[in-house]
């Protein structure tokens, strides 16, 4: 099918990249106008402006958004109102807050126009992994973009149905699933972040554990000085704490036993902090979220092994750079720290 991508970071563009492979034709907008060419290049449509990508569609027309979270997607969607018609489908793939795609989708439904939350993980893998996508919104719209979420979505991928499933019909065994209306899918992937955060702090902190036993007091009776790119390495294979983060902190530390190219300074991306929120709002104890949140704030201000660690681990599965030091650490008005749809994590 001929869809529009909006954002050709990180993330939008591999998407449009796994879209094309896929024989879908996409029209490729961007402010840069070299992301654009760089996906002309490789078969794109390209686009000089939102409106001159809406035109280039066919009814029903199809756009999905992956610009930074906040003020960019709100004038974007602000500018699709006046350019969709009833029947068009609009996909927030990024990182909104659940209520704010609430709000848009009862903003475009007085046009006709179908509003999707799709929550999208993957990182800068996603391109040949595929993308886990948590969709939220109508049913019918969600039908119509299905082609699309097939190609996106990893597909089984080797991953054995869980046992007892009792031959679900369900889209979930192959990396995509409607979860609910407008705002469904990032709750969704919200929760996903924060768990995310407490995986990775406990990975981080068990690391720095090992590395620290080369320096415990002599009154503890041990001192042991761990291969830890080893261990990682062991710990892939058979052991119950197996996942992709630790491949990811496996090639880290391979590469640089001790991580002296990473600062320890671990943003976040709002998840996390609406993870947080959300469990107040509904009055669930959530220790170990909040904990991994907070210690991403005081990375700002100290950093240890551990840090190191979460930094690489974010390198890893998404590309992303540590920021310059900074004393100050407070955040835009209109979302956190390194907010953005191509800087999750």
């Amino acid at each position: 099918m001929k869809i529009a991508m909006i954002g050709l970071g990180r993330m939008g563009a591999n998407m449009a990249r796994r879209l094309l492979r896929g024989g879908h034709e996409v029209v490729a907008y961007d402010r840069d106008p070299n992301n654009v060419a760089a996906l002309q290049s490789e078969g794109a449509q390209p686009a000089a402006s939102l409106a001159d990508a809406v035109a280039k569609l066919t009814a029903p027309r199809v756009v999905w958004v992956m610009v930074p979270a906040g003020k960019p997607t709100e004038a974007v969607f602000e500018e699709l109102a006046s350019l969709l018609q009833p029947g068009d489908v609009a996909i927030d793939g990024g990182n909104s807050h659940f209520k704010d795609d609430i709000r848009r989708a009862a903003a475009l439904a007085p046009h006709g126009i179908s509003y999707v939350d799709a929550g999208t993980s993957g990182g800068v893998w996603g391109l040949e992994r595929g993308y886990c996508l948590m969709v939220g919104g109508d049913v019918a719209a969600t039908a119509c973009i299905e082609p699309v979420l097939r190609t996106l979505a990893p597909g089984s991928a080797g991953v054995a149905p869980s046992q007892q499933r009792d031959g679900r019909a369900s889209t979930a065994e192959q990396g995509y699933l409607h979860c609910g209306p407008a705002g469904a899918g990032h709750f969704v992937k919200m929760i996903h972040n924060g768990i995310e955060y407490g995986l990775m702090q406990a990975y981080a902190e068990g690391f720095d554990i090992l590395k620290g036993a080369a320096s415990t007091p002599d009154s503890a009776a041990y001192r042991y000085d761990f291969d830890l790119a080893e261990i990682a390495e062991l710990w892939r294979r058979g052991s119950v704490v197996t996942s992709w983060l630790l491949d990811l902190t496996a090639a880290a530390l391979a590469a640089s036993p001790t991580l002296t190219e990473y600062s320890g300074y671990v943003d976040d991306s709002g998840e996390g902090r609406w993870t947080v929120e959300a469990a107040v709002e509904q009055a669930v104890p959530a220790d170990v979220l909040t904990s991994a949140l907070y210690t991403r704030f005081r990375s700002r201000q100290q950093h240890t092994f551990a840090e190191k660690i979460l930094s690489a681990m974010r390198h890893g599965f998404g590309g992303h750079v540590e920021p310059p030091r900074r004393r100050d650490d407070a955040a835009p008005s209109d979302a956190p720290t390194g907010a953005s749809t191509d800087s999750a994590k």
